[in-house]
């Protein structure tokens, strides 16, 4: 089917959209367009939706605003934002009065004519989209990039051509209710998050799963052999089956042998780069390469491959060094929203870090993290809505002897500034916080964009 069959077929039904912003609002607008009676639903009142709540009102389009604004909805479709579960008592209650329950992204699945590449996983996620994206770009190929980043693709679905390559990132919120699955999957690793949505790490595992339990046996899954969680579900692969690792030599699929990154298939053995020629920092980093060159192996020369790792400079708040001052090297890694992330962080440097770390509370466990610390901080400044829990998991790992020094600084600004005070010429200040960033701010993005402001203006 095609994206303009789709809109044909629903040319006749009436559709509800949940939520008005980035990754809606051009479905809103096309279907609006094509004629569709469109109902935009957000939680947000009109005065803060402003000068968009006339201007989709000026293309036929219905709003429901406000706390009610999933109540009583009746229409046939109800395309629903990925952070919405599918079982809250609104939906249901409009399943049973006969709606249907899609997201973009399950109808993206649908009507892109190209093959689609996907990665999902708690860590590594989006730098591993990215390299797919740019292997294939470097081996010549036209590839689009959405999901959870670059933009809505659904949209432009129709522009798309069968040679094409569609690379996605997927939360586990676009999974849970996804019937089809990529060409090729990629599950990073699993590890716990979300479980303030979630209701036990049980769903969460299970979500991520629909990346590849809906695959045809000619499609690839590739999986992270390290990972006990992942290196199981493996075991379940419909399709062709790769797996990488740095501790191990698969049979079949990428790993690590000395600094040498090793592809093994059918038998056959090839060096494709040295983890010296991979620009960013980090073995996290040599691990998503591992992943990315899994997934596309046979697809991009190798040459193309080594190109990339020597030229890219990384993605937005991952690890990203925002400036020298007076010796002192500051590193916004705001994506660091889950324990094992901010490990990855800490693992990254040689010297032990000035940490910055705190936010909101996902409901999901610590104790992994404080040992970390321990080994690979020297000053702990914490600040956010789980600062005392974070505190609490230093202070009870069996490694801690009183070190490293923590402080509690409530205010952001006024903990980049206290980093500052403290750090001397050789030393790291990294902001990998452990935590999501709702307590304080919108979303991890905005929180490393002050983050990098703030450094800026330090003097």
């Amino acid at each position: 089917m095609t994206l303009q069959e789709y809109i044909a077929s629903i040319q006749d039904k009436s559709v509800a959209i949940v939520g008005i912003g980035v990754s809606n609002t051009p479905l809103i607008e096309l279907l609006a367009r094509s004629g569709i009676r469109v109902t935009a639903c957000d939680r947000k009142s009109r005065e803060a939706l402003g000068s968009e709540a006339e201007r989709l009102e000026a293309l036929g389009v219905s709003l429901k605003l406000g706390d009610g604004y999933l109540k009583d909805l009746t229409q046939d479709i109800i395309f629903r934002t990925p952070g919405l579960r599918q079982d809250v008592p609104e939906l249901l209650a409009a399943v049973d009065r006969g709606s249907v329950i899609t997201s973009e992204m399950e109808v993206f699945f649908q009507v892109a004519p190209c093959t689609l590449i996907a990665v999902t996983g708690s860590d590594g996620k989006t730098t591993t989209t990215t390299l797919i994206a740019e292997f294939l770009k470097a081996a010549g190929k036209t590839v689009h990039v959405g999901g959870n980043i670059g933009h809505p693709l659904l949209c432009e679905a129709g522009e798309m051509a069968h040679e094409d390559y569609a690379v996605l990132e997927l939360s586990s919120f676009q999974l849970m209710t996804m019937t089809r699955s990529p060409h090729i999957s990629v599950i990073t690793n699993l590890a716990p998050n979300h479980l303030d949505v979630h209701r036990d790490m049980a769903e969460y595992i299970s979500a991520k799963e629909n990346i590849f339990t809906h695959q045809t046996l000619e499609d690839i899954a590739v999986f992270n052999a390290d990972n006990a969680i992942t290196a199981e579900q493996s075991a379940r692969a419909v399709g062709r089956m790769r797996l990488f690792s740095r501790q191990s030599e698969p049979v079949e699929g990428v790993f690590l042998r000395g600094d040498a990154i090793i592809s093994r298939k059918n038998g056959a053995e090839r060096e494709v780069m040295k983890t010296g020629d991979i620009l960013i920092p980090g073995i996290h980093n040599v691990e998503n390469y591992m992943a990315a060159i899994s997934a596309v192996d046979g697809l991009v020369s190798d040459e193309d491959m080594r190109h990339v790792a020597r030229t890219f400079a990384g993605v937005e708040h991952r690890i990203e060094l925002v400036r020298t001052l007076r010796g002192a090297r500051y590193y916004n890694d705001s994506i660091g929203t889950s324990p094992s992330r901010t490990i990855a962080g800490l693992r990254s440097f040689p010297e032990k870090v000035i940490l910055i770390a705190g936010g909101y509370d996902k409901h999901i466990p610590f104790d992994v993290l404080g040992p970390e610390i321990v080994d690979h901080v020297k000053l702990l400044i914490l600040c956010g809505a789980t600062a005392d829990k974070i505190r609490a998991c230093v202070e009870s790992a069996p490694n801690y002897q009183g070190q490293p020094e923590m402080m509690t600084i409530p205010d952001f600004k006024a903990a980049v500034e206290t980093a500052s005070q403290r750090a001397g010429e050789g030393d790291v200040v990294l902001l990998s916080p452990a935590c999501a960033a709702f307590d304080q701010f919108k979303n991890f993005m905005e929180r490393g964009k002050v983050f990098k402001q703030l450094v800026a203006e330090l003097k």
